[in-house]
């Protein structure tokens, strides 16, 4: 196979780990998708009783300490944290054996939308409280995005490419994209890739209220989040991590690795449009989708799932499904469509690394996870957007996308591995 640039080196999942508000591991946030499990509802993590909206996708009984040490891990914000627990899963998940290996060899690009906004909220109180004497020497350290990469790199001795990519709601998909594009290019042999968000914070949160783009479903909240749904008013913010192992097929094979799928395509662009809202008709967005299928080697038809970006606001679930009809034409009317954001919320950063997981088991194990809370027919919307129940089908290829403020665009297709 021959991908964009002339690159030709075959590139597999082969580890895979989630810390989300559905599941706090893969295992348990895959099962909770495919029974339709909500995990949003009224915030703990500060009183949001001011708030315009008081929901939201939280990650439950979060211990750090399970993944680091205690002292350590307070001089992380949890926007860290939670890339090192995702990362040490889905490294012990691949059956990779560090020491065995050159770790000059192996990357991290992990990312996150917002960052440490946390450390930020508190120690802005601390200056204006107390003084500037009392800010935390590790202030910076701990908000800046980088730290995540940075921080999962020095945990596990990865020598490799080290990057942070920040693209908004994009970030997860475009840190995997350009961590498959450095094994295709030969600079590394292994990357640990995703992306991370902690974001469930007084200022991101009240930030967003101001944009009138959350939900304000505060009385239902495991029904807020309804992508594609008539009745849907905005998103609901999540928080988490997604972290997968990409290796080269040589690599995977040498050491007998289990093989969950291969990443075969992979494209980005820019709507140049708006800071917030969509290209009208969602025409870079579907051109976004080509660009990762032409990558693959791939015609539309041969696509069979799309796990879509859906945040549940009228314009992106509406210019979505314009480019996917633009992209699919006939096609669009045989396959299956759905957002599990309905179920986690909306992780921002973390969004596409968590949902290239699930398009991965979906092509592992021929199920498709629901869009729940789909109740009221738009009828602009008119793919099967695999309403509220689980079903069964053969996947052979998935494609997952992702939008971000500021038109970032980003696309993965994932084949089941032959």
């Amino acid at each position: 196979m021959i991908g964009v640039k002339g690159l030709s080196r075959r590139v597999v999942i082969t580890g895979m780990g989630a810390l989300t508000p559905v599941g706090n591991d893969k295992d348990a946030f895959w099962s909770n998708l495919l029974k339709g499990v909500s995990g949003v509802g009224r915030i703990t993590r500060f009183d949001p009783t001011d708030f315009s909206t008081q929901i939201a996708g939280e990650v439950k009984d979060f211990d750090p300490a399970q993944f680091m040490d205690k002292k350590e891990a307070k001089r992380m914000d949890r926007v860290t944290q939670f890339a090192i627990a995702a990362s040490k899963m889905a490294i012990e998940d691949s059956g990779l054996d560090l020491d065995a290996m050159d770790r000059a060899r192996i990357g991290t690009c992990i990312g996150t939308g917002i960052g440490g906004v946390e450390t930020l909220h508190d120690q802005y109180k601390t200056l204006f409280d107390k003084g500037p004497g009392r800010v935390s020497p590790f202030f910076v350290p701990m908000m800046i995005a980088n730290m995540p990469a940075g921080q999962v790199s020095i945990m596990f001795g990865l020598q490799g490419p080290n990057t942070c990519i920040v693209t908004a709601c994009a970030t997860g998909t475009n840190c995997i994209g350009e961590a498959f594009r450095a094994i295709q290019r030969g600079d590394a042999d292994v990357m640990v890739a995703g992306g991370t968000e902690a974001a469930v914070s007084q200022i991101a949160v009240a930030g967003f209220c101001s944009m009138k783009a959350l939900s304000t479903r505060n009385d239902e909240p495991t029904k807020a989040s309804r992508p594609f749904d008539k009745d849907r008013d905005g998103f609901v913010m999540g928080e988490g991590a997604g972290v997968v192992v990409l290796e080269t097929l040589e690599s995977a094979l040498a050491r007998g690795a289990k093989i969950y799928a291969e990443l075969i395509g992979y494209g980005t662009n820019a709507d140049a449009y708006h800071i917030t809202a969509p290209a009208p008709e969602g025409i870079q967005a579907g051109r976004c989708m080509q660009l990762a299928i032409d990558d693959a080697g791939l015609k539309p038809e041969e696509v069979d799932y799309v796990n879509a970006h859906g945040t549940s606001t009228p314009l992106n679930d509406k210019n979505e499904t314009l480019a996917i009809k633009r992209i699919f034409g006939e096609h669009a009317k045989n396959m299956k469509v759905s957002s599990i954001k309905s179920m986690t919320g909306h992780l921002l950063g973390a969004a596409g690394a968590i949902e290239l997981i699930a398009s991965v088991l979906t092509v592992q194990q021929d199920i498709i996870p629901p869009t729940i809370n789909y109740e009221t027919t738009d009828e602009e919307l008119d793919l099967d957007y695999v309403p509220n129940e689980a079903r069964k089908a053969v996947v052979n290829v998935a494609i997952s996308n992702s939008f971000g403020f500021g038109g970032h665009n980003a696309t993965l297709v994932v084949r089941k591995y032959k």
